[in-house]
């Protein structure tokens, strides 16, 4: 009986162990669950904020992106256009040179075949239309080479033609034509008035000026030849025949002026005695 008992006790105490360890374990398995439903709360708010992180992330790293391939296209743009800009005015550039050279082909082409027109004068010996045409001749397009050549043939041209007109002129005069000799006078100045026979040139112009009744036209022609002439043989034929001139439009002290000077100039004169009766005239008379 006393077995019995112990044995009992022992079963009451191992059941009372038993059930204070399934109470322990129950504790311990709701503190573990606890722990594991914080641990689960905690896991999901990082989890969260993990998303959310990596979402403001993600987005932040669009942006950036966007920002980046904005400021690489704007840079891009810019380079292209300003590149663009560089290339149109190369061209206008270019354009504007081919322009200006083939206007100076064609100018050069022009002047060429006014180059050949002129050697087909100097050939054929047209020498007034060989000056007409030089004169009206673009120089710049010439060649220095032809620039000379041309410049001494149309020179030659005018003083031969000059020459022509002069001799002309003299055969008019000797024939009494006046007007004819005038004119061809005027000519032979025309092509040429530093020639040696220019200052002879100038004397018979004026001299048939005055036959021709237009003295005073003669007037201002004898002047300047008798005050400074090139050739030293008509400074007293065109003083006296200055002084000539005085007399017929009247110019009474102007003609005395001039006499005076003659005979002061020119006191060996052929013409001084011939000077000398028309000066004591003029005095007494005016």
């Amino acid at each position: 009986m006393d077995d019995f008992d112990d044995e009992l006790r022992e079963i009451k105490r191992e059941i009372i162990e038993s059930r204070g360890l399934v109470i322990k374990t129950n504790n311990l398995t709701n503190a573990l669950a606890a722990d594991i439903k914080s641990i689960a709360k905690r896991q999901q708010g990082y989890e969260r904020r993990i998303v959310w992180n990596s979402a403001t992330a993600y987005v932040v790293f669009v942006i950036v992106v966007f920002v980046a391939l904005k400021l690489a296209w704007d840079a891009r743009v810019d380079a292209v256009r300003a590149e663009t800009e560089q290339t149109r005015a190369k061209a206008t550039r270019l354009e504007a040179e081919l322009r200006d050279i083939q206007q100076r082909e064609e100018e050069r082409s022009r002047a060429d075949s006014k180059a050949a027109s002129l050697y087909e004068l100097v050939r054929q010996n047209k020498k007034a239309d060989l000056i007409q045409a030089f004169e009206a001749l673009d120089k710049e397009l010439l060649s220095k080479t032809e620039l000379r050549v041309f410049s001494d043939a149309a020179e030659l041209a005018r003083n031969d033609l000059s020459i022509e007109a002069y001799q002309t002129g003299l055969e008019h005069s000797r024939t009494g034509r006046w007007h004819d000799a005038q004119q061809s006078f005027a000519d032979s100045l025309r092509y040429k008035n530093n020639a040696a026979h220019s200052p002879a040139a100038l004397y018979h112009q004026a001299d048939a000026l005055r036959r021709l009744g237009r003295q005073r036209e003669a007037i201002p022609i004898l002047m300047s030849l008798s005050e400074a002439s090139a050739d030293k043989e008509y400074l007293d034929d065109a003083t006296y025949l200055l002084a000539q001139c005085l007399v017929d439009i009247q110019a009474w002290n102007d003609a005395k002026t001039s006499m005076r000077s003659f005979l002061r100039r020119f006191p060996t004169s052929p013409f001084a005695n011939d000077i000398r009766l028309q000066l004591a005239d003029l005095n007494l008379k005016h």
